[in-house]
């Protein structure tokens, strides 16, 4: 009767051992799997968020380019001028699909390592009025080269003194937070230039050292 109860007893322990270890390997994969769904949707996210950022602008300018060539020991000269007016269309963009970003599945954290510096276009249209010159001294390619040069320099000027870079940043921001919520969402965290980001105020903050 002992022997049939120490059977029994036997018996049970395997089975509830059994059992425990179905659980546990159950419970793991189950634990592994809600990671690597999570992991997919973070990724998709970024996916979503890797796109070209626009932001545009438009500036207008009006200069007066002038040039003179002197002749018999400055003797006698011709000028040639024009009145410039110029209008040009400014882009300022990030392509996120460059961003480059580490997933950690065993830590539940995604590290943004780069993102790319903006690219500024600028397109002019430059017209000219009031053209004077001589056969002596004519407009050439060089002096559009010139003007051209010249106008890109003060456009640059400009942008750097306009709200366009910063409301490009603003953009690029808005487009990050999206990842910041989806991890802060699924208990996961983000990490820029060392440090853990938990709001959109320190997002832009590390965007502006």
């Amino acid at each position: 009767m002992q022997n049939l109860i120490k059977r029994i007893i036997g018996v049970s322990v395997i089975v509830l051992v059994i059992v425990l270890a179905f659980k546990y390997c159950q419970f793991k994969k189950e634990d592994d799997s809600d990671i690597q769904y999570n992991t997919n949707l973070i990724q998709q996210q970024i996916l979503n968020v890797g796109k070209l950022v626009v932001t545009e602008g438009h500036f207008s300018e009006v200069i007066t380019y002038k040039n003179q060539q002197k002749y018999f020991l400055d003797m006698i000269s011709f000028e040639k001028k024009a009145l410039v007016v110029v209008n040009a269309n400014v882009t300022v963009a990030y392509d996120l699909h460059q961003m480059k970003y580490d997933v950690d599945e065993k830590n539940k954290t995604i590290t943004i390592l780069n993102i790319p510096k903006e690219e500024i276009t600028i397109n002019p249209d430059i017209q000219f009025y009031d053209v004077e010159q001589s056969k002596l001294n004519p407009f050439t390619g060089d002096d559009y080269n010139k003007i051209n040069k010249s106008v890109k320099a003060n456009l640059a000027k400009k942008i750097e003194k306009s709200t366009l870079k910063t409301n490009a940043q603003n953009r690029l921001i808005s487009e990050l937070s999206k990842i910041l919520i989806m991890t802060n969402s699924m208990g996961w965290k983000l990490q820029y230039n060392g440090k853990t980001i938990d709001s959109e105020t320190e997002l832009s903050q590390d965007l502006k050292l």
